[in-house]
């Protein structure tokens, strides 16, 4: 999708021949820190629902970028995930595993909780404009990151669960 009126060139679409390295990133905890231990009453006040997984998988967890175990407590929040001063300015809810710390944050590597989902691709440009989308499975992945970054002006790719259209991590060159 290009802007109307002096939009950037169109992309030809040919393959680079080496696959950009990538960087797939999960959400830090620090914004989510302070909810954790909270008692269910004061989560409410701020539109906070704890919930205990009871099923794997089925509670993806944002920043460790992987399925809570049962038994595990979830904490299910409003994030805003693409805080640009555009109309692509987006939120959602997202689970965080309460009291997760360690966000995965590793180069060439899809976490595990990626792979069996249906996926839908964003990618955005610089100013954070939506250039291009697909929604995949997520056991195509690679492929499709290297589709995305062949363009060279794509900076980011923004990957949702495609079933609820929540946020699920960020993909960058790495």
């Amino acid at each position: 999708m290009r802007p109307a009126g002096g939009g950037r060139a169109a992309y030809d679409g040919r393959m680079n021949t080496t696959a950009t390295p990538f960087r797939i990133r999960g959400l830090p905890a620090a914004p989510f820190a302070h909810l954790y231990g909270l008692p269910d009453e004061a989560l409410r006040e701020r539109g906070v629902v704890r919930y205990v997984a009871d099923h794997k998988p089925g509670f993806p967890d944002r920043i460790a970028l992987r399925d809570a175990e049962p038994g595990e407590s979830v904490l299910l929040v409003n994030h805003v995930h693409h805080d640009v001063a555009n109309p692509y300015r987006a939120s959602h809810a997202v689970f965080v595993i309460e009291g997760e710390q360690v966000c995965f944050d590793n180069v060439g590597e899809v976490p595990a909780c990626l792979r069996p989902r249906l996926l839908s691709v964003r990618a955005f440009d610089a100013d954070g404009m939506m250039v291009d989308a697909e929604v995949i499975d997520g056991s195509a992945l690679e492929g499709a990151i290297a589709r995305f970054f062949a363009d060279p002006q794509v900076r980011m790719l923004h990957l949702h669960y495609a079933k609820r259209g929540c946020y699920a991590a960020c993909v960058l060159r790495a």
